[in-house]
């Protein structure tokens, strides 16, 4: 039983309402006027201080007896122990005064209590009156505001906090989400040490970050969890696991279920339900050190604390060394949004537009916005989920204006509210973090709930927890998304097991990581309702799901995309997010779903691009939308980045194509129309480059270099070589320059024996090559390999030899990607070019302009493969797939012959001077005069394609993929003649 205000004149009335009774704004309102009413004459401090304060309490509906004591003492900094007027620990100090005294003398006074005040007890407000005055302090936002006490009515709402209706501007990287973290994992640490640990302490700070947010939010009643730790827990915290015990037994049990005895403080707490406090945990043993920290996170403001910022911080929570830099675990709302926005947000908003003005229409799009079903299935801790929610919450808040914008009055705010957490799936591979998107989902509804509750001046709560998204805890990959929905097998939200047939096997259901406790047989109707549920699709797929190259995919994820990928050639070297893609494209099929999912950008590049998306085009995808690469962090000190991409697809066309570039991968996207959007993220045609064994164009052949597999044997740096002429020096003869890519990009000397040529009677005088040919002849004999044991017959070779003896243009496989150009240039004969090195025999100083110019690298940038971030360069795919141009003048061919030979010459210059390619290559230290001959040379190559500028790089892609898909079918249809097109 509590009491609950009914009337202006504060008599009391018994009711059998559950213990939550917030107050109205309209209520408090007219509380408010009367107040001041009965108080604007008052002048004496002492007199009647106590009954103005109480009073002022029950304007709000709050027993300032429950929350806040008069003349608390506290010691002074001068040691002297003084009283605060009114203290309410952790949120309000009251400095009160007679009529006409000073207020700012009043406010000093009250700082001086500040000294002596533990650090869970400061105040978040201060508050000075003389009766006739008040003065507001924020202590956080450094705000103040003065009234008059008549004024009190239109400053209500000054004191929200009192009533739990306080208003927070939530910003996600307020210090608080970090703060509340690492308090959280201090206490994780302190029971973890004690032996409390595993699922049931992770249970356990799941309760306490609810019971936490519902004392600072008005779901609790403000400072009840608070006041109820500090009253019936000992300082040295030997009772508070069982106080803990049976507060979570109180918010399990309906207040119609409970004792008749309860006592009070516990009787105020309401009836959680949704199966948070249901199961049954063992007693935490507390010490005085994890008491302390229990009541600093009571002094911390939850109402301030981000749910899908916090969710991902908390995670860290159990990992000490993610705990180190908590900053840097949440995505940033900016980014998801990148991608809930064109996916279906945009869509809504402008649907709702055209809706204004028409109340039929307004209430078919509330009902369709209610009956939406969204899934994640790489929820980690719910970010994307969350912020979903919290965007369609808005949009219903737009709505409901729309809909009452003419004053008609609301009766009960939760018969308009139809946007629910249910319309909400998510699956999460680990339990912790699913537990987290659950409960911050509930944290999330409880925020929008108070802006509705501010919108219509009714509090509303949604008390107990019947609704809640469902989480699931298993592999996405090995879920069968078609029963989420249904809940056919799984009751994601519980430890249930549903199996439709005694006779299916139950072990195939463990197979799917859901540890189900209880295991249900389906009846008859039961399964009749599965199966017409089962029909219901998800009208969006989004998420961020786990990038893992091939390289660093552990078995089960390489057995994973293997069983997904089944008969795709090459599906090895596919990044383990793609599996995500050929999951949803089948999950899609026959229905009007889209999907969208943040991907690192190695999927719309190299050769990943013709495995996944010739896959997908099986299934009729088509790209709706994208964002071009760009860099994914968050804002947080510290953070990571990576370098990725939004892909938005359908099974279905769609003529509102939008494509989002980025000039700085760091910046703000410029969006523009597409026709289409390429696999590559550019406009144009839905075609793949896939890897082919010669040039597409008349281009001169390139090979690889020269591979030894020698154990080193037959390869020198300076120093060897040095010691080796020392005891021999005939084999001066034998000896090449060798270069690998690094060894050419930074000028290191390096030689290697090539005795191919060598006759046989020479080699044998020569002891010291004798001994390197044996080490490589055993070297290869205990190879692993058939094929390198067979080359042990003639150990004096290198495996592989591409050699031939003329000058050739020497393009390094691998390059780091901060450079503008590969540095790439002419060897003479006498030059080895190891494996690592991809070589030109034939090339002429026009194909090294065309290789070097801009042109040519925008095509590298989409089309070739990474090595971690480093470009690596691909005969088959980079280079015999370029669109060179056609139908060059005699002129233009020139033209590019002689910036190209300007640039080597300056190259040159500088290289006699000491310069390597890596120094002149480097953005930050490029010499101004090699610059301008390349931006010379650019320009020539540019005039080979067309006479209009590209302004930026994707018009030279577009261009170049155009050109591409001109050339390729000509080679597929040698006869037919092809229309010209405007763009090439």
């Amino acid at each position: 039983m509590i009491r609950r205000v009914r009337n202006l004149d504060f008599d009391l009335k018994e009711t059998d309402s559950p213990p939550m009774a917030t107050l109205s704004w309209n209520e408090i309102k007219n509380r408010a006027l009367k107040f001041s009413n009965d108080w604007k004459d008052e002048t004496r401090e002492h007199a009647e201080a106590k009954t103005f304060w109480d009073e002022f309490f029950h304007v709000f509906g709050i027993s300032r007896r429950r929350v806040a004591s008069f003349e608390e003492p506290v010691k002074k900094l001068n040691t002297q122990t003084g009283f605060i007027d009114l203290f309410w620990k952790g949120t309000l100090l009251v400095e009160h005064k007679s009529k006409g005294k000073d207020l700012d003398k009043a406010y000093s006074q009250a700082l001086d209590y500040f000294g002596g005040l533990k650090e869970h007890e400061l105040p978040k407000y201060v508050l000075v009156s003389d009766f006739e005055r008040f003065r507001l302090y924020n202590l956080e936002t450094g705000t103040q505001e003065e009234f008059h006490i008549k004024e009190l009515c239109q400053k209500v709402k000054l004191f929200g906090f009192i009533a739990g209706y306080q208003e927070h501007v939530i910003r996600a990287e307020d210090p608080v989400n970090v703060k509340a973290a690492a308090l959280m994992g201090k206490l994780h640490d302190a029971l973890k040490d004690s032996g409390y640990e595993g699922h049931v302490l992770e249970v356990y700070l799941v309760r306490l970050l609810f019971a936490f947010f519902s004392d600072d939010t008005g779901i609790f009643e403000k400072s009840t969890f608070r006041q109820y730790l500090e009253e019936r827990t000992h300082a040295d915290g030997s009772n508070l696991g069982s106080v803990m015990a049976e507060l979570f037994q109180i918010l399990d049990t309906p207040p119609g279920k409970r004792q008749a005895n309860t006592e009070e403080l516990l009787s105020q707490f309401p009836y959680v339900n949704g199966r948070l406090f249901e199961e049954p945990l063992r007693i935490a043993a507390f010490n005085s050190r994890m008491r302390d920290i229990l009541m600093e996170c009571c002094a911390l403001d939850w109402g301030r604390i981000s749910p899908a910022i916090f969710g991902s911080m908390f995670q860290a929570v159990m990992s000490p060394d993610e705990r180190r830099n908590l900053g840097a675990h949440y995505t940033s709302e900016k980014n998801i949004l990148k991608l809930i926005q064109p996916l279906f947000l945009d869509d809504l908003r402008e649907e709702f537009r055209k809706c204004k003005g028409s109340r039929k229409k307004l209430v078919e799009f509330h009902k369709k916005l209610s009956a939406l079903k969204f899934l994640d299935p790489a929820c980690g801790c719910g970010n994307f989920l969350i912020i979903t929610y919290r965007e369609l919450r808005l949009l219903e808040l737009e709505l409901l204006r729309e809909l009452h914008k003419g004053g008609q009055a609301v009766l009960d705010v939760s018969d308009i509210l139809w946007i629910a957490v249910d319309q909400f799936y998510g699956i999460e591979c680990e339990e912790w973090p699913a537990r987290i998107a659950e409960v911050a989902m509930w944290l999330m509804d409880h925020q929008m709930n108070m802006l509705i509750s501010e919108e219509f001046g009714q509090y509303f709560v949604r008390l107990p927890l019947k609704k809640s998204a469902h989480i699931s805890h298993g592999n996405a990959l090995r879920i069968n998304w078609d029963h989420l929905i249904a809940g056919s097998y799984i009751d994601l939200s519980t430890d249930t097991l549903n199996v439709m047939k005694v006779e299916e096997p139950v072990a195939h259901y463990h197979s799917i990581n859901v540890a189900a406790k209880n295991v249900n047989i389906l009846g008859e109707e039961e399964i009749q309702n599965l199966q017409n549920r089962q029909r219901e699709k998800f009208d969006f797929i989004l998420g961020n799901p786990p990038f893992v190259g091939s390289k660093y995919q552990s078995k089960t994820q390489r057995d994973e995309l293997a069983e997904l990928f089944a008969g795709v050639k090459g599906a090895g070297v596919l990044d383990y997010v793609t599996a995500w893609y050929i999951k949803a494209a089948r999950y899609m099929q026959g229905t009007q779903t889209k999907t969208a999912f943040v991907s690192t950008n190695s999927i719309t590049q190299g050769e990943q691009v013709g495995i996944l998306w010739s896959e997908l085009s099986k299934y009729g995808i088509k790209i709706h939308f994208a964002h071009r690469t760009f860099r994914w962090s968050n804002e947080a000190s510290g953070k990571a980045a990576v370098h990725c991409v939004i892909v938005g697809f359908a099974p279905s066309d769609t003529d509102n194509k939008r494509l989002f570039d980025y000039e700085d991968i760091s910046g703000e996207a410029h969006e523009k129309p597409a026709e289409n959007i390429s696999p590559y993220l550019v406009e144009g045609a839905s075609l793949v480059v896939i890897n082919r064994t010669r040039p597409l164009c008349d281009a001169p052949i390139m090979s690889f270099g020269n591979q030894p597999i020698d154990g080193g044997h037959l390869l020198l740096d300076a120093d060897e070589k040095q010691k080796l002429l020392d005891v021999c020096p005939q084999a001066k003869e034998y000896l090449r320059p060798f270069l690998g890519s690094q060894e050419f990009i930074n000028g290191i000397e390096r030689w290697c024996l090539w005795l191919s040529d060598a006759k046989p009677q020479d080699l044998r005088g020569l002891k010291p090559l004798q001994e390197r040919i044996e080490a490589v002849r055993d070297f290869r004999l205990n190879s692993d390999r058939p094929v390198t044991r067979e080359l042990a017959s003639i150990p004096y070779c290198f495996a592989f030899i591409s050699h031939k003896e003329t000058s050739y243009l020497l393009v390094p496989s691998v390059s780091s990607e901060r450079r503008n150009y590969i540095p790439i240039g002419f060897m003479s004969a006498d030059t080895i070019a190891s494996n690592l090195c991809l070589i030109i025999p034939d090339a002429q100083i026009y194909h090294f302009g065309v290789l070097t110019s801009v042109m040519h690298m925008a095509w590298l940038h989409q089309v070739c493969g990474r090595l971690k971030s480093d470009y690596r360069y691909s005969a088959k795919l980079v280079y015999n797939n370029f669109p060179w141009p056609k139908n060059l003048t005699a002129k233009q061919q020139g033209e590019v012959e002689k910036k190209a030979q300007a640039v080597l010459n300056i190259r040159q210059k500088h290289s006699d001077g000491g310069a390597t390619l890596a120094d002149l290559y480097d953005p930050l230290y490029t010499p101004a005069d090699l610059l301008k001959a390349h931006q010379e040379l650019d320009r020539a190559v540019d005039l080979c394609y067309r006479p209009q500028p590209f302004v930026t790089e994707t018009s030279r892609v577009e261009f170049l993929f155009g050109l591409y898909a001109q050339y390729a079918e000509s080679l597929l249809n040698p006869g037919k003649k092809k229309k010209a097109r405007s763009r090439a």
